[in-house]
């Protein structure tokens, strides 16, 4: 990922205090409007850092669909007194639609922000910002591998899957057929990732990644001037929503 606008050059850990200051002011802020304007906000970042189409894709793919279940489970079974519609064991009632309004758009501005933040940061960026908190390189590892391990297996499977088509077997379908297909693509998929696994831990040896000696890298990443300004900000800002939440 290029850095080519003043959002993605920002340190990752200010990246991060934009992202919490999301999430922590959506909960602080009654109602459920300003959490829902968490999202247009981060379509908005999205849009000048050049990811808006994988944050949109990935809001109505992931993000939508468990929003909808949650508003139609709570709206029907959360109890209230005002009853404005019901059916059987079934009801709509004012109560539940706020109760369902306000949880669900927690669940927007809490799962938009997340998703901009490992959008526009790179894992290794985010890593290495961790280590420099202290973070041991041991748990930093352990987080980059977390994140690349899905990616991996699912271009290995892939690569398995096109093995498969040059042998003959047919792997395109329904969903009969793709399942026939991805089943026997398993066991290789598994001892692949095993063997893959095993290669990781003897080039880690190689480089001395276990010696108690402090370690170096090649790959640098400096704070400047505008991380201290937005942080500054993003601590104003909290102030002021602190103060106007439980003082005024």
């Amino acid at each position: 990922m290029e850095k080519t606008n003043w959002f993605l050059e920002l340190y990752p850990t200010t990246k991060l205090f934009v992202t919490l200051f999301m999430v922590v002011s959506a909960f602080l802020v009654e109602g459920y409007w300003y959490a829902y304007l968490m999202l247009p906000v981060c379509l908005i970042i999205a849009y000048f850092t050049e990811t808006s189409k994988e944050l949109w894709s990935l809001v109505m793919k992931g993000l939508l669909p468990i929003c909808l279940f949650i508003f139609l489970f709570q709206i029907f079974f959360h109890p209230g007194e005002t009853v404005w519609w019901t059916w059987h064991t079934l009801s709509i009632t004012q109560e539940g639609i706020d109760f369902s309004l306000i949880l669900t758009s927690r669940i927007v501005a809490v799962g938009s922000a997340i998703i901009l933040f490992f959008r526009v940061t790179p894992v290794k960026d985010f890593v290495y910002a961790l280590e420099k908190l202290g973070l041991s390189p041991k748990a930093t590892y352990v987080v980059l591998a977390t994140f690349n391990i899905i990616p991996e297996m699912h271009k290995l499977s892939l690569a398995i899957m096109d093995a498969q088509k040059t042998r003959g077997v047919e792997t395109e379908g329904n969903l009969l057929v793709r399942a026939k297909a991805f089943l026997p693509t398993l066991a290789p998929l598994i001892l692949t990732s095993i063997a893959h696994t095993e290669e990781r831990a003897i080039t880690l040896e190689a480089r001395a990644f276990t010696v108690p000696v402090k370690k170096t890298s090649l790959y640098q990443l400096k704070k400047t001037k505008k991380d201290t300004g937005v942080r500054a900000l993003i601590l104003i800002l909290l102030i002021i929503i602190v103060v106007w939440r439980f003082v005024l």
